[in-house]
């Protein structure tokens, strides 16, 4: 193998090993974003999509390169050369064989590459989202805090206008028994009044009676001492 098959080899096992460690189901995706918000990422970040990309093209002239070679030493020519030449066809069998090969390490490095990739955008992705879940599922709780508080408020004031509209209807009642009991004293009042008006006119009736038989009597004394006078002068 030559070296940059080797290296695209071992590029290969670090890519399968990074995705076995990204697919670990015992980290979760906030732990993966805390890692990827490190410092030195971040200091990677500017130089990360050429690198990406300048990967990928590396990859695709290995992966174009290969599928040439294979082309080339599976093609009929090269077999029907291979057939009359035994040793010939054990060296073209060992050429196709490391052209496959090839192949299929820089098939699978670019596929790889992309999955992880992906798979960083994913985790991103579900630890935002998981964070997000949280938040909401913070302010529902705050929410249903809230809402039992206003229920329990609202509760405890109903409670209150209840006893206050008891206290209410029982002083309208206490109030209702009073003023039932002023209308009766007023009536019987009225009635005394009533009772004092006739008593009062009939005194006044009685009183000029009494002051016309007064005046009567008077006259009839007034007559009999003139009359008495009279008699008096006549009998001297």
């Amino acid at each position: 193998m030559t070296l940059q098959w080797t290296v695209v080899a071992f590029f290969l096992y670090a890519e399968i090993a990074v995705n076995l460690i990204l697919c670990v189901p015992l980290i979760s995706a906030q732990r993966w974003r805390s890692v990827f918000n490190w410092r030195i990422w971040k200091w990677l970040s500017p130089y990360w999509n050429k690198c990406f990309f300048t990967m990928i093209m590396v990859l695709v002239v290995l992966f174009l390169d290969a599928t040439r070679e294979v082309h080339k030493y599976s093609s009929p020519e090269p077999m029907r050369e291979a057939t009359a030449n035994s040793n010939l066809s054990d060296h073209l069998h060992m050429r196709l064989f490391r052209a496959q090969r090839n192949l299929y390490i820089s098939g699978f490095s670019l596929f790889l590459w992309l999955v992880i990739r992906r798979v960083i955008i994913l985790l991103n992705q579900v630890a935002g989202w998981v964070e997000n879940n949280a938040g909401l599922q913070a302010q529902m709780e705050n929410a249903a805090k809230a809402v039992k508080q206003h229920q329990e408020h609202n509760r405890v004031l109903k409670q209150t206008l209840l006893d206050e509209e008891k206290v209410i209807s029982e002083n309208n009642q206490q109030l209702k028994l009073e003023v039932e009991s002023l209308s009766s004293q007023l009536k019987m009042a009225e009635e005394a009044v009533h009772k004092s008006h006739a008593e009062v006119e009939a005194m006044s009736r009685q009183a000029k009676g009494l002051a016309q038989e007064y005046e009567r009597l008077l006259t009839e004394h007034h007559q009999l001492q003139n009359l008495q006078s009279a008699t008096d002068k006549k009998i001297q």
